[in-house]
Parts: structure tokens; C-alpha cells; sequence
């Protein structure tokens, strides 16, 4: 759906465009060409060509949404990217409902993710956007989820909504811009320090941030939460209004959270034990690696690696662990050497203060065999080292 105007995606809601659409369900994009010039002996050219960029794009949220929404939502390119994931707008809205918050502006509401969660939920949205297609999308997917009399979609400055009267105010700043994404919080649209004087102005608040954002950058009255989603960190949160100070990572699905308000000192770095743990991602970014390591009894493997290692296996959600036969200095002709004495032919290649990358070493071992292992290519008291071994299974 490249460069349609507001007209165009209009079009789309006729039942002509919607019988169309609903025809393309199932549609094969590399037989687009075909496709297309079928449809436009019978349909104008301007609405064939905004069916199939909009079944194109349901096809690609369905790792979002789920099929079953995603087939029946709507649409722009840089929105479907943008839009929050599907199972983290539910845990957002579960944590906001938990509250006693019956009502959310959500402002940059984009095609309308977050604010269809919330309605799901019972919660009442007035959905902001100042994009007149965006706010088209996001009227449409309200609608065509049967949320419609939950959501107030706006098009507006999201500056200028006033938001009193609401128990919560939701904050997703764009964080893309012509150049790509944009790293600086003031460089958001809007910046983040508006965000954060409009989450003051609020019984609840959260704003939606990059998972990069620097932990001083955070406002001294909010909670900081990473949140990641099947071992990938999608998203961090500030909430207002929960917890001041406060530090948590958030694992999906589950939830799982950690979370402390007096983080832990670094862990000393020691000897590399029978078993290493890899933590997940948004423990990392929450800067929680210390309490990992304090309930695994373990210690770092080196002072600037989140690697933790333990002499006894313990059970955790919040790190995958692994049993390592090997500990050797880095070098490729062992490696090659230890890899086709024990006819190891799949080999997963992990990597944290590294420069080799894992396919470039794949090519230069050319592992054969029936056998599997891991190699973990990492600094050991600073050291080049390479760890030999496997996940554990079946805890």
C-alpha cells in the first residue's frame, strides 16, 4: 500500500473494496503481476493496487497480530513495522487494568495496536494521531474488530489533546525518522521530555521508549521496564505512578517479571563452572544481571561479559543455561580440530565481546558429523576464549 492517500484507503472500506480484499486473503505475492492484471479488467487500477499492498502487509502482521486479527486489520507500511506486538500491548493493558484504570488517551496512537488491546480489556480510548491515514487505519481497525464504541480515534497534534478526565495517558513517541531511527529521546516526535511532563500530569502514565534508552536518561519518579517476548526485547516502558525508582525486566509469555528498587553491586567474575547462563535480554538492558546471578549462586566470567557461570545447575526463567565440556583460548585450528573429533556437523555459534561473527567462523571450521554443540565465543578474565558445550534440556 505505497503512497495512498487517505481517498485511496476509503476505497478499500466500500464493500467493492472490501469484497476484493476479502478475495485476496490467500493470495501468493510472487504471482502478484498476474494477479494484478485480472483484477483490473474488472476493478480501477488505483483500488487493485491498494488491495494488494494491503493483503501484503496483513500477510506480513500475522507474526504481529495473529491471523485471525491480522486478516481482518488494516494497514500503512511504517505503522504494521511501529505497531507494538500484539501480546505486548495485552500485557501492557492487563498491567494498566490492574491499576483500576478504566480510561486511556493514547496519544501517537499509530494504526491503533495498543488502544484495540486496552478497548479488548474493557477500557475506554481516545486514540490521538495527527497522520490522516494513520487515523483512517486506526478508525477502521477499531471498527473491524467490533471496538468501535470503546474508541475515540482523533486526528490531532497530540500537543494540544487535553487529557484530563482520563485515569491514564499513553505515550508512543515516534522514534523513526527520515534518516532511520533516531537514538537521542529529544529527537523523538514528540520529545521525550513533552512525554514525560504529560505522564506528570496524570494519575497513570506510560510511555513507550527504545530498549537502548541510557538508565540516567530515566526520570527519577519512574519505573523503568524492559520488556522482551520470546527471548527478544521488543520494548522498554517508563510507568508513572507505580513504582519511583523502580527497575524491571519483563519476559513474555508468562508474564515473568524481576524487578527490585535497590539494585545488587556487580558480581565478582571467577572461573568458568560447569554450567554458564545466558541471560535474557531484557535483563540485560534492565541492568538485573546481579540478581540473576545472586539467585543462581553464580559469578560473572569476566568483569564487562553478562555471562554468569555456576558449579550447580539451578532452575530460572530469566537465563538459559548451558553445560560446558571446554574452556579453551581462542583459536580456530583447535576448534576445527576439537569440533571433527567429535563429529560435531550442527554447530550454534554464540558470541558476546567478540568480533568474529558467527557465520564467518561456521565457514572457516566447515563442521561435519551427526553431532551437535555450541561454541560461545566470548572474553574469559578478559581473555579471547571459546566455551564448548550445549544447552541444558528437560529442566
Amino acid at each position: 500500500m505505497d503512497r495512498v492517500t487517505p481517498e485511496d484507503f476509503a476505497a478499500l472500506l466500500t464493500p467493492e473494496g472490501r469484497a476484493l480484499l476479502d478475495s485476496l486473503h490467500d493470495y501468493d505475492p510472487a504471482r502478484e503481476l498476474a494477479v494484478a492484471t485480472r483484477l483490473r479488467r474488472e476493478h480501477p487500477a488505483a483500488l487493485v493496487s491498494a488491495a494488494l499492498g494491503q493483503a501484503r502487509l496483513r500477510q506480513r502482521a500475522v507474526a504481529k497480530f495473529g491471523a485471525e486479527d491480522a486478516g481482518r486489520m488494516y494497514f500503512t507500511p511504517g505503522g504494521g513495522e511501529m505497531a507494538t506486538r500484539a501480546s505486548v500491548a495485552t500485557y501492557r493493558a492487563g498491567r494498566l487494568a490492574a491499576l483500576g484504570v478504566r480510561s486511556v488517551a493514547d496519544l501517537c496512537c499509530g494504526i491503533g495496536g495498543d488502544a484495540l488491546a486496552l478497548a479488548r480489556l474493557g477500557i475506554r480510548v481516545l486514540a490521538v494521531d495527527r497522520d490522516p491515514l494513520t487515523v483512517a487505519v486506526a478508525r477502521a481497525n477499531a471498527e473491524a474488530l467490533g471496538l468501535a464504541e470503546l474508541i475515540e480515534v482523533r486526528e490531532a497534534d497530540v500537543t494540544a489533546v487535553d487529557t484530563a478526565g482520563y485515569d491514564a495517558v499513553f505515550i508512543d513517541p515516534a522514534r523513526r525518522g527520515g534518516r532511520g531511527r533516531i537514538f537521542d529521546p529529544e529527537g523523538y516526535s514528540p520529545p521525550l521530555s513533552w512525554a514525560v511532563a504529560a505522564a506528570r500530569s496524570a494519575p497513570y502514565a506510560a510511555i513507550k521508549i527504545a530498549p537502548g534508552i541510557p538508565h540516567e536518561a530515566v526520570p527519577a519518579e519512574a519505573e523503568a521496564e524492559w520488556i522482551s517476548d520470546q527471548g527478544d526485547v521488543k520494548e522498554a516502558v517508563l510507568w508513572f505512578g507505580t513504582e519511583p525508582g523502580g527497575v524491571r525486566a519483563t519476559l513474555l509469555p508468562g508474564p515473568r517479571a524481576l524487578r527490585t528498587a535497590d539494585p545488587l553491586p556487580d558480581p565478582a567474575a571467577g572461573p568458568v563452572g560447569r554450567y554458564l547462563y545466558e541471560p535474557d535480554g531484557a535483563v540485560i538492558r534492565a541492568h538485573l544481571v546481579a540478581e540473576v546471578a545472586d539467585q543462581l549462586g553464580g559469578r560473572l566470567i569476566d568483569p564487562t561479559i553478562a555471562y554468569i557461570t555456576a558449579d550447580e545447575l539451578r532452575a530460572t526463567p530469566y537465563a538459559t543455561a548451558y553445560e560446558i565440556t571446554d574452556v579453551l583460548p581462542f583459536g580456530l585450528k583447535k576448534l576445527k580440530a576439537l569440533l571433527r573429533e567429535r563429529g560435531v556437523g550442527i554447530l550454534t555459534v554464540k558470541k558476546r565481546g567478540s568480533a568474529i561473527e558467527p557465520e564467518e567462523l561456521r565457514k572457516k571450521v566447515k563442521p561435519q558429523g551427526p553431532h551437535s554443540a555450541t561454541v560461545i565465543l566470548t572474553r574469559v578474565d578478559g581473555a579471547p576464549s571459546m566455551l564448548i558445550g550445549g544447552p541444558v534440556t528437560g529442566r
